[in-house]
């Protein structure tokens, strides 16, 4: 596929260019606001003579200083994702990094000073008319409280990030975005970027299959003495703020930020591994299809119909929106910005990230959608489920700046379910049994990625965190053996696991960005499971319900939002119960279709 076939997004409602004088202009006033507002509020705040109507104005002086400068941030990030070996995209993003962190220690006092304040009078201003909208963001801050160091002590960790962790994250990513991976095609040697070596994965011949997975384990080794430092010294930096905001684990930070019970975490995580056994059945009947003895971890992927050619991109526009069409011709609206206004960039090229991502931006601008297109029927649900992010994001901008941004749980809702949508639309217009059973095995595929997979991958981050802990910094072979240790349950005696699969954590990038992340693409998923059913349930009555769901952003918390929007409750284990059930069918009917 050709790149001119491919759209690439334009930034310009956010700044023109690299140099453009805005960026500096901007981060200029941001500042100055930053250091009016330290001396108009400080001290004012933890005052028992604040009123709700000074709160009130702080918060709202407070928003658009954020978000003025989470707006040049996301311009630089943008910029970074899409061309890692432009220098000048580094040293922008940098710049802004060091220029937030200058902004964040002026603004740094009113949280402290808030979450100072007595419960009573706390409570008292929550109460109030004026601060009726601020009342989950103030409640948010407090909850935080016992996790909060000192001042100074605030400071000293926000300015030694820049050169600290964020640097660490920066490099890693500078780091896989430019590794080139040895593919050997006919005694010839193709040194392919990650998302077209991944790609060959898919690919209908499986010596294909085999030097595509040679070729990206031996990038992933090659690199793998710098990626393993990087990972220990994330795990280090986590354990170093573990314990200085007295957390009592690893996980329990991102329970925090998730605003997740931790026992209904591990609810999740158990009833998961539970139906392990799912994927054993999938990989057996796979095998059976594609008529292989044994099937090992680059067969995985196999087609079980012949690689057909490469989906054109316009072609996956049409498959996405006439989905999204059926469903609400609201979500088709917001999908079709997306395409018209150049929010989207999907074009493969030296230097660009791998993956795909929505990037929410600002509630004043828009979201954009970041993503490798290669043409296979995956691409087409990675691009119907980032356009389930931006539609999302894209309904939630009406929320303030603080309600804006749903936690990592609820924030999956939105992708999955376009997934769905999108897949259902191709099975009810495909009626050639072979196909039709391709698209579901498919589907499972990417449920089965989604759910069991991310729970095998967080159990790695538990052992990986524990391990680094009790024995010190964590050699290459020590990482290799979790890694194995974590993925081995999950597959059972379905697929072999060669002796290369000990290298493919190396690249994943939840482990590096946000710690446990993972865990919340199963809970997104078997939440959507639920959510799916009902909609069938309900037809068009469930749509306005959903986009009411989505535009709630996070005004409410994810457990509160669920169940007055959706009537789920989240601490009731049935629900994953339910989610996995609907997995189990779904497979039985593959099953049944390839007896057929």
């Amino acid at each position: 596929m050709k790149n001119t076939d491919l759209p690439i997004w334009n930034l310009a409602d956010l700044y023109h260019s690299v140099s453009d004088p805005k960026i500096e202009a901007d981060l200029t006033h941001v500042l100055k606001r930053a250091q009016d507002f330290e001396a108009t509020y400080r001290g004012q705040i933890a005052s028992r003579q604040t009123t709700p109507e000074k709160l009130s104005a702080a918060i709202r002086e407070l928003e658009a200083i954020w978000e003025a400068g989470d707006r040049v941030m996301s311009y630089a990030q943008l910029l970074f994702s899409a061309d890692t070996q432009n220098p000048g995209h580094g040293a922008l993003l940098q710049h802004v990094r060091e220029h937030l962190s200058e902004i964040h220690r002026h603004l740094l006092f009113f949280e402290l000073e808030w979450i100072a304040l007595p419960d009573a009078d706390a409570h008292a201003l929550m109460n109030a008319e004026p601060l009726e909208k601020d009342v989950r963001f103030l409640k948010k801050t407090r909850k935080a409280a016992p996790h909060r160091l000192n001042e100074f002590e605030e400071k000293i960790v926000e300015e030694k990030a820049n050169t600290g962790i964020r640097a660490f994250v920066r490099l890693f990513d500078e780091t896989v975005s430019n590794i080139l991976y040895p593919v050997k095609f006919n005694g010839q040697i193709k040194l392919l970027s990650q998302e077209e070596a991944f790609s060959l994965l898919y690919h209908s011949d499986r010596l294909t299959r085999q030097a595509a997975a040679n070729g990206l384990t031996e990038g992933f080794r090659r690199r793998s003495s710098l990626l393993t430092f990087i990972f220990n010294q994330v795990i280090a930096d986590h354990a170093s703020d573990d314990r200085l905001r007295k957390f009592a684990n690893p996980m329990a930070s991102r329970n925090l930020s998730n605003e997740i019970d931790p026992g209904v975490v591990e609810i999740l995580l158990s009833s998961c591994e539970r139906y392990y056994g799912l994927i054993a059945r999938y990989y057996r009947l796979k095998k059976k299809r594609l008529n292989l003895d044994l099937l090992y971890d680059y067969d995985r992927y196999a087609p079980i119909v012949p690689t057909a050619e490469p989906i054109p991109f316009h072609t996956a526009k049409e498959i996405v929106l006439s989905a999204f069409y059926d469903f609400s011709p609201k979500c088709w609206e917001v999908a079709s910005l997306f395409f018209k206004k150049e929010w989207i960039d999907a074009t493969i090229r030296p230097g660009k990230q791998g993956g795909a991502f929505s990037h929410g931006t600002v509630p004043s601008v828009h979201p954009y959608i970041f993503m490798n297109y290669l043409g296979s029927l995956k691409d087409v649900m990675t691009l119907a489920h980032e356009l389930g992010h931006g539609i999302h994001q894209y309904l939630a901008r009406e929320q303030s700046y603080f309600n804006f941004e749903p936690p990592l749980t609820t924030a999956e809702t939105a992708s999955v379910f376009a997934e769905m949508l999108t897949f259902r639309h191709m099975m009810d217009k495909e009626d050639r049994p072979a196909q039709r059973l391709h698209l579901l095995l498919e589907r499972l595929e990417e449920s089965f990625g989604t759910v069991f997979r991310q729970v095998a991958l967080c159990r790695f981050e538990q052992a990986a965190h524990t391990a680094r802990q009790k024995e010190g910094e964590l050699s290459v072979d020590r990482v290799n053996a979790l890694w194995m240790e974590a993925n081995k349950p999950m597959f059972q005696d379905s697929v072999i696991l060669t002796d290369n699969y000990q290298w493919w954590w190396t690249y994943i990038p939840h482990f590096i960005h946000t710690p446990f992340y993972t865990y919340s693409y199963a809970f997104g998923h078997l939440m959507v499971m639920s959510l799916y059913q009902k909609s069938l349930q309900e037809g068009k009555k469930f749509v306005p319900l959903y986009l009411d769901l989505l535009a709630c952003g996070d005004s409410l918390p994810p457990e509160k939002l669920l169940h007055e929007k959706m009537g789920m409750d989240v601490s009731d284990p049935h629900i994953w119960v339910r989610g996995l059930d609907f997995l189990d069918q779904m497979l039985a009917e593959a099953e049944h279709l390839s007896e057929k």
